[in-house]
């Protein structure tokens, strides 16, 4: 492992960004409201409808549905597909692809396309959903900024990139292609299966009582964990690895992204298949790709080694 493929991946492109050394209190209020809020609110849904509306068997299948699409974007359609962070089997391709689309986050291609984008212009003009590019100063700047990157950017500039520059790779694969042309058939599935295993157990009403839970509750806490690493940990947080935008690490997301809040050792070094880079970093996408790494299903796994962790280390 050279100290190239963690530095560098597919998307990189030389640029300058702007790096703030902090940003104002406004701002980090109106993050942390925005990501924490929807899911209190979830949480506290959950308790005053338990035994009622919620069971035993939606919060397993919303766990369990949570975390096998949740592994599907942030190991597969992050880690491998987008950075190419380690080598799997063709098969095991297909299972990231088709659980990765069964979060709902839209085509394979497209989201690596934004994301490789994201990365070559991260924080400058052109990155899709930074919180910084191009916005006004002052406060109202800012907090345009951060709904722009959380969610903004879906209806402005999410899927304007939609050739090959940043994605030759997938566009040229017949698997990755075929998967994309069914995307509608792997989002059915998603709120489908839930359904299918709640009638199973108790009919219409449990059912559709999963169906809410495992499906749609599911996708929208794991679609706000996800945004809240493109608006939150652009501004909000720790950095403690040079990198050159202003991406930071944010441990209270680290459990809901799966370690994907990591933010700064992401872009420090893209190129990993481990984000939690520092002691006591949960990283639950990583722990993953070990144990995929230790049964033989995925290898050539890329991580950055102590020395090159130092050079590019903040100094406080």
């Amino acid at each position: 492992m050279t100290e190239a493929a963690v530095d560098k991946s597919p998307d990189e492109i030389v640029g300058v960004a702007t790096v703030r050394s902090r940003t104002s209190f406004v701002s980090q209020l109106a993050g942390v409201v925005a990501v924490v809020g929807p899911l209190v609110g979830v949480l506290v849904a959950m308790g005053l409808l338990w035994g009622v509306a919620f069971s035993t068997l939606d919060l397993v299948l919303l766990l369990v549905f949570y975390v096998l699409t949740g592994l599907g974007i942030t190991a597969g359609w992050h880690r491998y597909f987008t950075h190419r962070g380690f080598e799997t089997s063709r098969p095991m391709q297909a299972v990231l692809a088709i659980l990765g689309s069964m979060a709902m986050q839209g085509p394979l291609t497209q989201w690596v396309t934004d994301h490789r984008k994201h990365h070559a212009l991260s924080d400058q003009e052109g990155d899709p959903h930074s919180p910084h590019a191009g916005r006004d100063p002052g406060v109202l700047g800012r907090i345009k900024g951060l709904v722009h990157a959380h969610v903004g950017w879906l209806f402005t500039t999410k899927g304007l990139e939609r050739g090959p520059h940043y994605a030759r790779d997938l566009y040229a694969d017949p698997l990755i292609v075929r998967i994309d042309q069914l995307y509608l058939v792997w989002v059915v599935l998603s709120v489908g299966i839930p359904f299918a295993i709640g009638f199973a157990f108790g009919g219409l009403s449990a059912g559709l009582q999963a169906m809410v839970w495992a499906g749609l509750v599911r996708i929208f806490v794991f679609q706000h964990a996800t945004f809240a690493v493109n608006s939150i940990c652009h501004v909000v947080g720790r950095r403690s690895y040079r990198s050159r935008d202003e991406s930071r690490n944010v441990w209270l997301l680290a459990p809901f992204s799966m370690g994907e809040s990591w933010h700064n050792n992401h872009h420090a070094f893209p190129a990993s298949a481990r984000h939690g880079l520092d002691r006591f970093q949960l990283d639950l996408a990583w722990l993953t790709i070990r144990s995929l790494e230790l049964v033989g299903l995925v290898w050539d796994v890329k991580r950055p080694g102590a020395e090159q962790r130092a050079r590019r280390r903040v100094e406080r």
